[in-house]
């Protein structure tokens, strides 16, 4: 059948069972958003804001579904305004297909009109990209674009199509899904080496990031540590692999982990990486990071191996066929001094309030565990950046995979509600609980106009200190308390402004307060804010100094 590039591209999406997409129209999209109008009973389009809302949303989406996130853009600043969404699924490796218009081909290169070259732009920033000009190309570019951005370690990819293309015809016919390129297998002598490693270690740790969902590998991942009675830390990307009640969990490791999950690193005498790139927010001293041990590391990406941290033993695979290699190999046994020393560590650690001048009544810990505790355990935690991500991450009761969604590598401010939105999205069954600041949540809370057009119960759970909170305290710490443009003075009344989106808007000052706010907002149908006010002086406990090793960890 003869169809147009527009026409082409709603089949491709329905060919790879895309039936949600976010984006915003314009000029040079017309073409394709009226196909889209055309095929609203099969892929349903959000509007957004903002493109960059969009770019979070189909990103939340992806991370919340383990699917493949799509969004569109019109030319010019539509396109440039996706840049920092494709920008945080790049660094944290989420599946992204973006789709642009550009101008006319006759009009690429004359600074035309709204032309701008995003592939250029986002070279950097995407896995690949395409540049369409003809109608020949457009249909296979599309289908590597799903292609690449799920192969291997997976991240966005971009196709930017001409209008002239959108509006061309050519003879098209239906086909499966290019299949993924196949992945490095893992080095069978290696992997040997790892389970003896493993098996003769008195101090092993697991360290596992983003890469171990990625691969669905949680259940191998959990007989591991089981069977070998190895305690676990993780990333911000890894959180929920294994569970918070799990013995074997250690929490987050890094600047702001645990106690204990730092102190074991330090003394392990084999520390294992499963996905994880020992980023510096992880080894934030690469010489004296997990110095006492032997250091092993399993990705997916041969880049990664050795980049940040040296180390004795690497093979380059996918984790899941890594672990189901490694499992059979492995002796079970109990380590029970090192449980020990770990449970002595854990026992340690404690949830400093402020108490001093200014203080509040409402402190960070008791939001989130109280929403945690009025909410059951598939509920999706999303978060922006700053101060309350962290909280939210030492505090969650994380239990499931894809559950707590936030921006990493990138540490994208603003990300929070548009990604609330996806994963709502996505998961129309799952309660939605977002966290976030008042700095962040000024970047992008436009975004509840799509909420309320929508009618999504997202809960938003502001934690209010009137300044940039993270860093404030680090202008506390260490730049003798001068607050550069970090007091903003601003104004806004979050009960006020929700109820002017149409949403609705809850003010807490105590404990009491919140519970009766949230237990409000858990029976509403639609989006509601929560404006916690806490004090500046609160602080992201326990935290080690960009540079510093553990032994440099500040606690109280």
């Amino acid at each position: 059948m003869r169809l147009t590039g527009s026409q082409i591209v709603a089949e491709v999406l329905l060919d790879h069972s895309v039936d949600t997409v976010f984006g915003y129209p314009g000029g040079t999209a017309l073409n394709i958003f009226d196909e889209l109008y055309k095929y609203s009973d099969k892929i349903h389009h959000y509007l957004t804001a903002h493109e960059q809302g969009a770019a979070h949303a189909a990103d939340g989406y992806a991370r919340s579904t383990g699917k493949t996130g799509v969004v569109f853009a019109t030319s010019g600043p539509g396109a440039t305004n996706l840049v920092t969404g494709i920008a945080t699924a790049f660094m944290d490796s989420i599946p992204l297909v973006a789709i642009t218009a550009n101008v006319p081909d006759n009009l690429i290169g004359r600074d035309a009109f709204q032309e701008i070259s995003i592939t250029g732009v986002t070279m950097p920033i995407t896995k690949h990209n395409f540049f369409v000009n003809r109608i020949e190309d457009l249909e296979p570019a599309l289908r590597e674009a799903f292609q690449i951005a799920n192969s291997g370690r997976k991240g966005p990819v971009l196709v930017d199509i001409t209008k002239d293309v959108t509006a061309d015809s050519i003879e098209y016919t239906s086909k499966a899904p290019y299949e993924l390129r196949k992945n490095p297998q893992p080095d069978g002598e290696v992997v040997k080496k790892i389970a003896q490693l493993i098996n003769e270690a008195e101090r092993p740790v697991i360290y596992f990031g983003g890469g171990v969902a990625a691969s669905d590998a949680g259940t191998e991942l959990n007989r591991l540590i089981e069977k070998a009675d190895i305690p676990a830390t993780y990333t911000l990307m890894g959180a929920g692999v294994v569970g918070s009640d799990n013995p074997h969990s250690l929490g987050m490791l890094g600047m702001h982990g645990s106690i204990s999950a730092n102190r074991a690193v330090s003394q392990a005498d084999l520390l294992v990486a499963l996905g994880a790139r020992f980023s510096d927010r992880v080894a934030l001293n690469p010489a004296g990071f997990a110095k006492n041990a032997k250091r092993v590391q399993v990705d997916i990406d041969k880049s990664e191996i050795g980049k940040n941290v040296p180390v004795d033993e690497a093979t380059i695979c996918d984790v899941r066929e890594f672990l189901h290699m490694l499992l059979p190999l492995i002796k079970e046994q109990k380590r029970e001094a090192w449980a020990a020393q770990i449970q002595e560590w854990k026992e340690s650690e404690k949830i400093v309030h402020y108490e001093g001048e200014g203080a509040c009544q409402l402190h960070p810990d008791e939001i989130v565990l109280k929403a945690c505790e009025l909410t059951d355990k598939d509920t999706i935690y999303v978060t922006d950046v700053g101060q309350h991500q962290i909280w939210a991450a030492q505090y969650v009761k994380h239990e499931k995979t894809r559950r707590f969604i936030t921006s990493g590598g990138l540490g994208t401010m603003g990300f929070g509600y548009g990604a609330a939105i996806g994963s709502q999205l996505g998961n129309p069954d799952k309660r939605v609980i977002h966290f976030t600041g008042d700095g962040s949540f000024h970047m992008n809370l436009n975004e509840a106009c799509t909420a309320v057009s929508n009618n999504l119960p997202i809960i938003t759970i502001i934690m209010n200190n009137s300044v940039l909170g993270m860093v404030y305290q680090w202008q506390t710490i260490f730049y003798g308390k001068r607050f550069s443009n970090t007091t903003p003075e601003r104004k806004t009344d979050f009960v006020k402004l929700a109820e002017g989106f149409g949403a609705k808007g809850y003010r807490a000052t105590t404990p009491e307060e919140f519970e009766d706010a949230m237990k409000k907002a858990l029976q509403a149908d639609g989006p509601v804010w929560i404006d916690c006010i806490i004090s500046r002086e609160e602080r992201v406990l326990p935290m080690i100094p960009a540079g510093k090793n553990v032994e440099d960890m500040i606690i109280d």
